[in-house]
């Protein structure tokens, strides 16, 4: 019998066999079929964007013979628009939580994740794609004009009849040679220390030593220095400037915590079905457990930024601001207050009745629930944020959602997958593991 003490093998190695990357292409497949054929649907008037059976008589009598309009070309673009967007922003975030989360636990010196490192590790990758995405329809001027009102030719100029006063106040900073500078930035920068952070995790598998260690922490320091104020900054960019008026001083926090939150239930979530599948044997319970805790707390972070948020611009009862909740509640026809309100169910009320006890936190079946609902509720967040001033009265959830969503979904776990093949699942030479493997609380 071993040793209570004895370190379990930490020589593992991920298999991403051929079969599985079938699977996952074939998925990024039908994802691009299910936003086809929900756009054709949509576009011949067969299932309204509401999510209500119409014909093309039908649609036009509903919307007082603007059926046609309703389901014009134009106006379908701006629904995928605006789900390329939507997914983008929230699949970027998930993949930068996995750098946030390594370099705040080196930076703190902590021991108790190093077993499930190499499994965030494999996040940051995919932000490429992302990125390429979002600069892609920014580029484009007729899909920026749809996603950025503050982009439109006039809205600036007091001359023209489009001036907008409260879109041209902010014009020294929402303009276009300072805005592209500020978001290239965000991807070189982000990328460049993701590969520094990798590179050094890869040469402490070969070489060990505590020099590397202090290269990876001095990686991390710069990271979160600078993610300190771009992950503020890129939320004002890239999410918060599309609906142009309005204005949050919380909003960088709120879009944070969303990110984050989502992040680390993604975490758990690879980290459960690895387990699931014969891996990452020496992860044990209290590594869980307390993944599990920082899922439940920031949770609760999450839904108290949100109602800081929320409760002073109600209380300010500022047109321009409040405007921004009114979309969301009766706006274009109701569409978007049921995603607005299971955003709040299952990033909140779920998670909190979930995660509270100390026993669901090692319970694998609770632990799933409880990262599905998170990553299913801040997907319905995202959407709630972004898709109102994108797709305005177009919005819906149907086959074009679910096919994005399944492109992105399928898109991410190919690259983990192809990352975590990549390396030793243990990080077998960082000084702190044998200190995770034994980790109990």
């Amino acid at each position: 019998m071993a040793h209570t003490h004895e370190t379990p093998s930490v020589e593992e190695s991920f298999e991403f066999t051929p079969e599985l990357r079938k699977k996952f292409i074939l998925g990024g497949i039908i994802g691009l079929a299910m936003v086809i054929i929900g756009a054709f649907i949509v576009n011949a008037g067969i299932w309204g964007p509401d999510g209500f059976a119409l014909g093309h008589e039908a649609a036009h009598e509903a919307h007082g013979g603007g059926g046609e309009a309703h389901h014009s070309g134009v106006s379908l673009i701006n629904r995928i628009v605006g789900n390329l967007w939507m997914n983008s922003m929230l699949f970027l975030g998930i993949s930068l939580i996995g750098l946030f989360f390594i370099s705040y636990n080196y930076v703190a010196k902590a021991g108790w994740y190093v077993s499930i490192k190499r499994v965030a590790e494999a996040f940051p990758a995919f932000m490429l794609v992302p990125a390429v995405v979002l600069m892609t329809l920014f580029l484009i001027p007729s899909t920026r004009h749809m996603i950025m009102h503050w982009t439109h030719e006039g809205i600036m100029d007091p001359a023209s009849h489009h001036f907008d006063h409260i879109i041209a106040s902010k014009g020294w900073w929402l303009n276009m040679p300072f805005f592209l500078v500020r978001v290239v930035l965000y991807f070189v920068v982000w990328y460049y220390l993701y590969v520094k952070i990798r590179k050094t995790s890869l040469a402490e598998d070969q070489y060990g030593g505590l020099d590397i260690y202090h290269e990876s922490r001095k990686y991390s320091r710069w990271f979160l220095i600078f993610f300190a104020v771009t992950s503020s900054t890129a939320a004002w960019d890239l999410s918060m400037s599309v609906d142009t008026h309005f204005f949050s001083t919380m909003f960088g926090w709120y879009h944070l915590a969303s990110w984050h939150v989502a992040g680390l239930a993604a975490i758990m979530l690879v980290v459960l079905t690895l387990k699931k599948q014969g891996y990452l044997k020496a992860v044990n319970d209290s590594t869980l457990h307390d993944l599990g805790k920082l899922m439940f707390g920031f949770s609760i972070f999450w839904t108290y930024v949100w109602f800081a948020q929320f409760f002073l611009i109600f209380y300010s009862n500022l047109p321009e601001e409040t405007i921004y909740f009114r979309e969301r509640f009766s706006g274009y026809g109701g569409r978007y207050w049921v995603p607005f309100l299971a955003s709040l169910i299952l990033n909140f009320v779920f998670p909190f009745l979930v995660l509270m006890a100390r026993g669901s936190k090692r319970n694998y079946t609770m632990l799933r629930l409880a990262c599905w609902a998170i990553l299913i509720g801040h997907w319905f967040d995202f959407y709630q944020m972004l898709m109102p001033s994108i797709a305005k009265d177009q919005g819906g959830i149907g086959l074009i959602e679910w096919g994005t969503t399944m492109v992105f979904v399928c898109g991410f776990a190919y690259s983990v997958m192809t990352q975590l093949s990549k390396a030793n699942l243990y990080a077998k030479n960082h000084p702190f593991l044998e200190e995770s493997l034994h980790h109990d609380i």
